[in-house]
């Protein structure tokens, strides 16, 4: 076992640590210049998210029905046993990326990179906007209509009809399914189990609980999913973003040095080396999980589904990350005897401290809400992988595999789970890459109609 470790390790290492976070940001950049600045649409999309915005202006006018394939006349001769909105599509892609990497992994590429790692962790979720954007785009774009009336999409769904490329495909519904039964799946729970503890209550009993009450969920199948993660998504996030303000009000004072300090300090090997790569692996931009869910939405048009999905990043990295990180920054300008003694992974703790000792607890209860959320949306992804590779028959033996990893995932040690979960989102990204070169000029950006 130990050998198997340090052999991925060393792959991990030789692709992740160089090679693979070039080759994200390239494709960042590239699209920021091919959509003209997605990122400057910003605001329609929320406004998308909310109200449903250009639907039905997209709808009237056509375009919708010319760009997708998907959503074509010849399918629609039967409605959709259950319609998801974009908004709905929107809250399951931050169900699973709104994990306990928000506030753990800031606080560890703060620890490791030093303050200026937030700099490029908020660059790269700026720029990765417009890979999700891409992504997004050609899911809905080259998605199919089944049966029932729903939609099946996302990187699979592309390689296969789009591009004829069975095998490839294959390769990325199977490393889906393995990253959520992987670190998507036992890293939560044990960051949920972890959180429990800290409550006094026994780490057994919680796995046994937590296995359960996810299944609940998950059984009920993708309506419930959706309905579920358009309650959780708002409240746990909100709760989250209002004690980051409350810290940063306290702060008020010492927040300019906090932000001279970091921009100071972000022109270094490290602060590059370990921001990159934790707002890479936050909000997954490059890995087409968010195009699985936003195949799935109702909405006429690939542009207006994509705007809306592209938010996910904004809200994660942009926002959520930021924000998580200026709490920790100002808090050590303000108290630096307030850090000593916290590893890296607990910096937050030490920031949430400043709202007195109810802090630590709304903290951890934030940590059980979002790794709780994560275990619900990754096991969508999953759902569709399964259904993709091997149709109605496999998603049964798949929920049930899946909740037995959450129980898992409780009691037993990460380090190994981290590593071949690493080697599976090579899997995941290359893929998903392959297929966003090859149809690059398929995505496009039209400016909102002014009239």
């Amino acid at each position: 076992m130990r050998f198997l470790e340090a052999f991925l390790s060393k792959i991990n290492s030789l692709f992740w640590g160089g090679p693979m976070l070039l080759i994200l940001c390239l494709f960042h950049l590239y699209f920021t210049i091919h959509t003209g600045g997605v990122q400057k649409q910003l605001l329609r999309g929320i406004r998308c998210s909310v109200s449903g915005g250009d639907l039905k202006k997209d709808s009237d006018n056509g375009t919708a029905r010319k760009n997708s394939p998907g959503t074509g006349s010849q399918n629609n001769s039967s409605a959709p046993s259950h319609r998801v909105s974009g908004l709905m599509a929107l809250t399951t892609t931050l169900a699973a990326t709104l994990g306990t990497g928000n506030i753990i992994g800031v606080s560890s590429a703060i620890y490791l990179g030093g303050p200026g790692a937030l700099f490029w962790c908020f660059l790269t979720g700026l720029f990765g906007m417009a890979t999700s954007y891409a992504e997004c785009f050609l899911s809905i774009l080259h998605r199919r209509k089944n049966a029932d009336g729903t939609y099946s999409g996302g990187p699979m769904i592309v390689l296969e009809h789009r591009l004829h490329k069975k095998g490839l495909a294959c390769v990325y519904a199977g490393a889906v399914i393995f990253a959520a039964c992987g670190m998507n799946c036992s890293t939560q729970a044990r960051a949920f189990a972890d959180a429990a503890v800290s409550f006094g209550l026994p780490r057994i009993p919680v796995g046994i609980a937590l296995a359960l009450l996810v299944g609940v969920v998950i059984v009920g199948g993708a309506e419930r999913i959706h309905k579920f993660c358009i309650r959780l998504v708002p409240v746990m996030g909100g709760l989250f973003l209002f004690c980051c303000l409350l810290i940063l009000g306290k702060n008020l004072t010492w927040l300019p040095e906090a932000v001279t300090l970091m921009l100071r300090s972000a022109f270094s090997a490290k602060a590059v080396r370990y921001g990159v790569t934790r707002g890479l692996f936050t909000n997954e931009a490059g890995l087409g999980t968010a195009a699985i869910a936003a195949a799935d939405a109702e909405t006429p048009d690939p542009q207006t589904q994509a705007l809306i999905s592209m938010t996910a990043t904004f809200w994660d990295t942009v926002v959520i990350c930021a924000l998580t990180g200026l709490a920790i920054l100002s808090t050590a300008v303000a108290e630096p005897e307030s850090m000593a003694g916290f590893s890296m992974n607990e910096l937050t703790t030490a920031a949430f401290l400043r709202l007195s000792a109810g802090g630590p607890v709304l903290l951890n209860l934030c940590l059980m809400a979002f790794a709780f959320a994560t275990l619900t949306g990754w096991s969508y992804f999953g759902e569709k992988a399964a259904l993709f590779l091997v149709g109605e028959r496999g998603i049964f033996c798949y929920k049930t595999c899946y909740i037995v990893m959450i129980f898992l995932g409780t009691i037993l040690s990460m380090s190994l789970i981290w590593q071949l979960t690493d080697f599976a989102n090579l899997f995941l990204a290359v893929p998903n890459l392959y297929a966003l070169f090859l149809l690059r000029r398929d995505v496009t950006c039209r400016k909102p109609d002014r009239r």
